[in-house]
């Protein structure tokens, strides 16, 4: 099989190829679409193999009953000797039986292919601009940032592995009032590098002592020159340093997590290029933008001091939001908005799809920046689609007692802390453990466990001892084998059935932009798998390696090494490393 005809494509072709003959047969009209139809395992294994609503969705357009097509389309998919039985139950769903011949040419494919096995040209080289972390430059990578971190990391990866052209984007918010609250707080940390006794850090500035080694180096690099000057003369030259140390710093707490971007885009820069104006002026010209009087604020009196003003306001409202929102502030400058505005444009520049990885908090301006990008794509004619994926913070705990941390005190735990303790690998498959919407507990003594409730552990221990297994064969003198595997059976075959629906998952994920899914399908994998090993200490001739049996032997070393192969592809969507031992 090629790299697109691994076994589900393969039947969704054949099911396609037997509509078309009803097409052409009349049974069909020819104008009928087969978008809807969809081949996948039935919910209940005993059903069968494969099952497709084929009658189900087609019924309407044939004007006929879905039992009554699903007659005519199973018939003629039992004529394919790959087909055992093609049975209809319900109201018109089809299940088919495959041949076992069919489930063992799969494995072959998954030897075959190795580490291309999964993946996918259905992105098409789509190019894809995923945004993540995009943390404000103002200290190191905290447990704030890990989640959304990950995710976007393995949501880049999963895209990549389903075909698409991905850039890994972060935008490092220089630009605004919490850059120069860096800045003023790195200067004391200069004046305390230089010997001065600096007592207590005064209230609105950042406290951690990460910043003591910015304001050494900065001792270093400018001498006394700025101790005595005017905070004019030196809060541009220390903006500049303190967010190139902190962004160095979170470059190198991203390392830690396996995580490097593509690029780095400066708000800063944005700004000094123009690019707020010139997007002001693209969309007042496709009227997206016009000069307005915000509404009072809704719910409530407005405050005393408060007037209408006139402001530039975006046409939000277009789009599906409550109300149009400023892109400047009454003082002339840009709002947060006006400046996401810019940004968004100029992404879309070089992106086909763009997709934001946010925190829950941002909920609140999801609607705007659609608005915006949808503005975007109306005025330039062409669809730009764009997905915003919410991340929900995570608590920490430690055997089951919360963690109490306070980014005021400078007491939060970091990245770096967490990835000493417990590893990379365990932060990356906790994190997509659960879907990034949903609430999140990391334990920091569950996730170390050695226990079928890890799943972290369950998966990597499912490869470690495959590869364990094939080390005390090859010491035996026993190796993989494809020249027996009709001998596999039953509890083999669905083994394989389980590692034959990677190729689908991949594709599922990469649509719906769920990386969790491949997470969730290792786990499933690995159970499968650690049952059929366990069947082996009540049953002997059930073993993987049966000295007396060199055929057997070869055909189940030969699948164990091939479902290792599809663990050590899904772990390398997540960016997790599959263990040869533990």
């Amino acid at each position: 099989m090629t790299e697109t005809q691994t076994l589900y494509a393969a039947f969704v072709a054949k099911t396609h190829s037997v509509l078309s003959a009803l097409q052409a047969g009349r049974v069909l009209p020819v104008d009928a679409t087969f978008t809807n139809v969809t081949l996948e395992p039935p919910r209940d294994p005993s059903h069968g193999d494969l099952a497709t609503n084929a009658a189900m969705v087609l019924a309407k357009q044939a004007k006929t009953n879905p039992r009554a097509l699903a007659e005519h389309i199973a018939a003629k998919l039992e004529a394919d000797p790959a087909i055992i039985s093609a049975e209809i139950a319900g109201p018109g769903f089809i299940n088919l039986r495959l041949d076992a011949a069919v489930w063992l040419e799969e494995l072959r494919a998954i030897a075959a292919m190795a580490s291309g096995y999964g993946r996918s040209k259905m992105g098409q080289g789509t190019r894809v601009n995923v945004e993540y972390v995009s943390a404000n430059p103002t200290g190191p990578m905290h447990m704030g940032h890990c989640r959304g971190a990950v995710v976007g990391d393995a949501l880049a990866s999963l895209l990549e592995f389903g075909g698409h052209d991905v850039t890994r984007e972060y935008y490092i918010n220089d630009a605004g009032g919490q850059v120069d609250v860096l800045a003023r707080s790195a200067h004391l940390r200069y004046r305390e590098a230089l010997g001065e006794e600096i007592g207590d850090i005064p209230e609105g500035l950042y406290p951690g002592d990460y910043l003591k080694p910015v304001g050494q180096t900065l001792a270093g690099e400018l001498g006394d020159e700025y101790v005595e000057a005017s905070e004019t003369q030196w809060l541009p030259i220390f903006r500049n340093a303190a967010v190139d140390e902190m962004m160095g710093m979170i470059r190198a707490d991203l390392a830690l997590l396996g995580i490097k971007h593509d690029v780095f885009a400066s708000e800063a820069a944005l700004h000094r290029a123009g690019k707020p104006e010139a997007a002001e002026a693209w969309l007042r010209e496709h009227d997206f933008v016009y000069d307005g009087v915000l509404e009072a604020p809704k719910g409530k009196a407005p405050p005393d001091d408060w007037e209408p003003v006139e402001l530039p306001l975006f046409r939000s409202t277009k789009f599906g939001d409550d109300q149009d929102r400023p892109i400047k502030k009454s003082d002339g400058k840009w709002t947060y908005f006006g400046a996401d505005l810019a940004y968004h444009m100029q992404k879309a520049a070089e992106a086909d799809q763009l997709i934001d990885i946010w925190g829950a908090d941002h909920a609140g301006t999801v609607k705007r920046i659609k608005a915006a990008v949808a503005a975007l794509s109306e005025g330039q004619g062409k669809s730009l689609p764009f997905d915003v994926k919410l991340v929900q913070m995570v608590a920490l705990l430690r055997d089951g007692e919360p963690i109490k941390m306070s980014k005021r005190s400078g007491n939060f735990i970091t990245i770096a802390d967490m990835i000493r303790e417990v590893g990379k690998d365990v932060v990356r498959f906790t994190m997509l453990t659960r879907k990034p919407e949903a609430q999140m507990e990391f334990d920091f003594g569950k996730v170390v466990e050695a226990s079928k409730d890890n799943p972290v552990f369950y998966v990597q221990y499912a490869h470690a001892r495959i590869r364990s297994t094939l080390r005390k064969a090859a010491e035996a003198g026993l190796a993989p084998s494809g020249d027996d595997l009709a001998q596999l059976g039953e509890e083999e075959l669905a083994l394989i059935k389980r590692a034959a629906q990677f190729p689908r998952e991949v594709e599922a994920a990469a649509k719906a932009r769920e990386p969790h899914r491949i997470a969730f399908y290792l786990y499933d994998l690995a159970s499968d798998l650690h049952a059929f090993w366990n069947l082996g200490n009540d049953m002997p001739q059930k073993r993987f390696i049966l000295e007396q049996d060199a055929g057997l032997t070869g055909a189940r070393l030969f699948l164990a090494d091939a479902i290792g192969q599809v663990i050590r592809n899904g772990l390398g969507v997540l960016g997790v490393e599959a263990v040869e031992s533990m």
